[in-house]
Order: C-alpha cells, then sequence, then structure tokens
C-alpha cells in the first residue's frame, strides 16, 4: 500500500504547505496531489511542487475536464512529466453541473462519454502512433462544424513522451467507477469505508470486463482520500463534520448529488436526507451536527497516534488483498504523516 498526500482546492488566499509535502517526500510518500474547484486551479499548484521535490511524484485530483480541451491537458501532462523525470499524474473529472455550467459556461452534456472520449484522446497524443483524428459527441478533430475554416489538418505531437503517463478519475458513482475500471489507470473516491470495498470495487470489476485490454488490480489503483485528524476523538470528529455536511448537502442540487447518493450506499439514507434539507435551507450549522459521528469515523482517521494506527489495521487488511492501492491523506500535517508511515511501512 502507497501512501498520498491531498492538498485539496485552496480557500481565499493560495498557500502550499511545503514544509509538510517535503516531509511526506522524506518518510517515503508516493504522491502529493493538487486540486481545484473555481478558485486556484491545480496545474500552477502541481508544477509548483513538482519544482521544489526531487522524488516525490505530483498529481492532480483533479483537472476539471470542461476547464480545458483534451489536447490542452495532453499538453499539460507531457510538459510537466518533461520537466519532472516523469513524476507527473494525470487525475481527470468531469466536476458537477453546476460547476461547470455556473463557472466554465459549458454545457455538462453527457459525463461518462465525456471521459472515454477525453482519455483516448490524451492517449493518442502521448502516442503519437499517427496523427490525431477523433470524431465523438463531445469533440471532433479537426474540428469542422459551425464556425470553421475549414482549415484544420490532423496533427501529431512535437513533443514526445513517455507512453507510462498515468491518468486518473474521479467518481464515486456506479457509472463513473465502471468508466474508470474501464480507461483509466485508476480511480479517486472521495471516501471509503475498507470493511464495505465492494460499494467501489464491484464497479471497478465490471469495468475492467469491458475494456479493451486484461485489466486487474495489478494495474490499477484504487486510491480513496482519507480524511486525518489527531487529537482528542470528539474534537476530531466535529472538526471533520463540515466537510461532509458540505458535500452531502452542498454540492449538488437536490436532484443531483453524487455525494449524497454515495452517503445513501454507505448506509446513511436518513441522515443523508437530513443533512441536505438542512443545508439547502441555509441551516448549515444544524446540517453539519446532523452528519453521524459513526459515518465520519469510519471513513476518516482520527483520534490519537495509537487509535490512527488501529484503525489503519483494517486498511491494512485490505492491502493483503491486492484491491487497495494508495491512502491519499487529506488533512495530514508532519506528525500525523509520520505516524501512518510508520505504521504503513
Amino acid at each position: 500500500m502507497k501512501l498520498g498526500m491531498g492538498l485539496g482546492y485552496s480557500p481565499a488566499k493560495l498557500e502550499i504547505p511545503m514544509d509538510d509535502i517535503l516531509a511526506a517526500e522524506e518518510f517515503g510518500f508516493e504522491s502529493v496531489w493538487a486540486a481545484e474547484s473555481y478558485g486556484s486551479d491545480a496545474v500552477s499548484v502541481a508544477a509548483y511542487v513538482l519544482a521544489s521535490t526531487s522524488t516525490i511524484k505530483v498529481g492532480t485530483a483533479i483537472m476539471q475536464m470542461q476547464a480545458r480541451t483534451p489536447t490542452m491537458t495532453a499538453m499539460t501532462a507531457m510538459s510537466l512529466n518533461a520537466l519532472s523525470d516523469n513524476r507527473f499524474l494525470l487525475g481527470l473529472g468531469p466536476s458537477g453541473p453546476q460547476v461547470v455550467e455556473g463557472w466554465y459556461g459549458q454545457p455538462y452534456g453527457r459525463p461518462l462519454t465525456r471521459t472515454k472520449e477525453y482519455i483516448s484522446i490524451v492517449r493518442k497524443i502521448i502516442e503519437r502512433k499517427e496523427r490525431l483524428v477523433h470524431e465523438g459527441y463531445h469533440y471532433q478533430i479537426p474540428y469542422t462544424g459551425e464556425g470553421s475554416s475549414g482549415l484544420g489538418k490532423p496533427l501529431k505531437s512535437i513533443l514526445h513522451s513517455t507512453d507510462d503517463l498515468k491518468i486518473y478519475t474521479a467518481s464515486i458513482t456506479p457509472a463513473g467507477l465502471r468508466c474508470a475500471g474501464e480507461v483509466a489507470d485508476g480511480v479517486f473516491p472521495i471516501w471509503m469505508n475498507p470493511e464495505k470495498f465492494d460499494l467501489i470495487g464491484q464497479y471497478v470489476e465490471e469495468g475492467f470486463q469491458k475494456a479493451a485490454e486484461d485489466k486487474s488490480y495489478d494495474g490499477f489503483d484504487v486510491a480513496p482520500f482519507v480524511p486525518v485528524a489527531m487529537g482528542d476523538v470528539d474534537f476530531c470528529t466535529m472538526a471533520m463534520k463540515p466537510m461532509f455536511a458540505l458535500y452531502i448537502g452542498g454540492m449538488g442540487a437536490k436532484s443531483k448529488n453524487f455525494y449524497n447518493d454515495y452517503a445513501k450506499r454507505l448506509g446513511y439514507e436518513e441522515a443523508a436526507e437530513t443533512i441536505q434539507d438542512l443545508y439547502l435551507s441555509g441551516k448549515k450549522e444544524e446540517a453539519i451536527m446532523a452528519v453521524p459521528n459513526e459515518l465520519v469515523d469510519e471513513c476518516a482517521l482520527i483520534g490519537p497516534p495509537e487509535r490512527i494506527k488501529e484503525r489503519l489495521q483494517s486498511w491494512k487488511a485490505l492491502d493483503k488483498t491486492g484491491k487497495i492501492g494508495t491512502l491519499v491523506l487529506g488533512n495530514a500535517n508532519k506528525k500525523s504523516m509520520e505516524v501512518i508511515a510508520n505504521e504503513v511501512f
């Protein structure tokens, strides 16, 4: 089992915790991941971290696909990979309709169709086997539609790149997990109970069956985000609840919130309904209090060091099955990363 460090996306002021990142590199962490929503972008942060480190891999979790054409993403990935001695990892995702249409001004469209087209285009560019041609629902290359000059021609990347660049997607929906298993090299579930792996794994495995090549967990990285808070259990639990409430209650409309649906699949259907109703009606404090302690505890690592070590045993047991790849630790600092690294390694 490998360890990763999740940076999340920035609050009002962009700061990169380089001391903690360098500590993670020293402790033997495999990767560090930059995020974006509608503030700081993931690529700038990833480039900064790559330039400030020497061995740790740096990825995007995630680059929002509608923010960039697939060719621009491929160019970015190849450039960062070339400049970092092949330490870049590409994480992609469709985000959600509120951000895509409300921030980027793009149609949300068909997210899974977009994901498959996007990854196909990126892989073709990196492989450089032939000039790029793509005819799909979301992307037409060369473009010949409305407003085109008719002068576009198929091109091949000037820059050569290693063809082993790993591509991850972010998903927790059954269809999204199938898509990841089919076309990606890894997937980020936002939370996971290691004792309920089948909520993720059964759909990833269905995706393996649809892949063009033979696929298994041997070449696929299930990399859940695992929030960390070390200290008093009650205090740490309460510190986690605003994040759970935000995602379950406010990350999406009433009719389309993937995180709310996932909380229900984890076994918290009534709580998920309550959290969403409270959050969307403006009662955010009440929504936070409605987050079950049990939900936080089963998906996060919280408490004093000995308790965190104890809670890691379920992850280590899952690791023995070969189905888990990387734990991407969220909100971790130097002290908690050292405790976890010593237990895992």
